[in-house]
């Protein structure tokens, strides 16, 4: 506990100035943490990020992750960049005579969405108008749901969720945690201009949470396929990147379509 508390507080510490300022320094994080949760993906696959899959995956993520408004690789040619990518990926299948297979290169594709539309969300939420503001709230809803979560699946759980992909969590707590998250829509809708009302928002904020929640799991569910109890190691008591990311991924795409699209 005391090496999770020590990890949380120099994370934090790092963490939040870097978001607060946005710009730069935040595209940059985005990028680092997408590539440290891409290699984890890879790793449970076995596929090394040095690897010509996994270094074509990375490129493959790095142009995902560009900026809606850059203007260092323009929008029309990033399509037939990709599409390039995936052919050479699917001839080494054939050069490898099958070690690196139709299934591993399909991994990889979807290892590069699953990591790289949830971190290019992270930079494009706090680039939006009031983008601070929404990614403290994505934070705060799922930091809050999680904790809810916890705490009514200690004080009522009796009916498991998803034994089979997570055996500790409850159907109460999965339950308390989106009724947790109804303070935090609450809060912003008296404290910031929001753009829904506040009972839309409660209800918006139901669907991030539950969604939030369904993320965590995803990630349960791969690692429970590959038999690995954490994805990374690199923050001690706390597993690796997208063991803290999981519902990000899952959230931040959500809140750009029903919440921040309403601008």
């Amino acid at each position: 506990m005391k090496t999770r508390t020590i990890t949380a507080i120099i994370a934090m510490a790092i963490f939040l100035p870097i978001v607060i300022f946005g710009g730069i320094p935040l595209l940059i994080m985005s990028y680092l943490l997408a590539i440290v949760a891409l290699k984890e993906v890879l790793n449970m696959k076995n596929i090394k990020l040095y690897s010509l899959p996994g270094i074509f995956s990375t490129i493959a993520l790095c142009l995902i992750m560009l900026p809606e408004k850059n203007q260092l690789i323009p929008i029309e040619f990033q399509v037939p960049c990709l599409i390039m990518m995936s052919l050479i990926m699917l001839s080494h299948t054939v050069v490898t005579k099958n070690r690196f297979n139709f299934v591993d290169n399909a991994f990889c594709m979807l290892a590069v969405a699953y990591v790289g539309i949830g971190f290019m969300y992270f930079y494009e939420t706090r680039s939006a108008e009031n983008g601070l503001v929404f990614i403290l709230f994505a934070l705060l809803v799922v930091w809050v749901t999680d904790t809810g979560a916890y705490i009514f699946g200690r004080m009522f759980g009796k009916n498991k969720l998803w034994p089979e992909i997570s055996p500790n969590k409850t159907i109460e707590g999965f339950v308390g945690g989106i009724l947790s998250s109804t303070v935090i829509a609450i809060i912003f809708s008296i404290n910031y201009t929001m753009p829904i009302g506040m009972l839309p928002l409660i209800l918006v904020t139901w669907v991030f949470s539950m969604f939030g929640q369904l993320g965590d799991l995803v990630e349960s569910a791969l690692k429970r396929h590959f038999d690995v109890k954490d994805s990374g190691n690199l923050l001690p008591g706390h597993g690796g990147i997208l063991d803290r990311f999981d519902s990000f991924i899952f959230v931040l795409p959500l809140m750009n379509i029903l919440l921040i699209s309403f601008q």
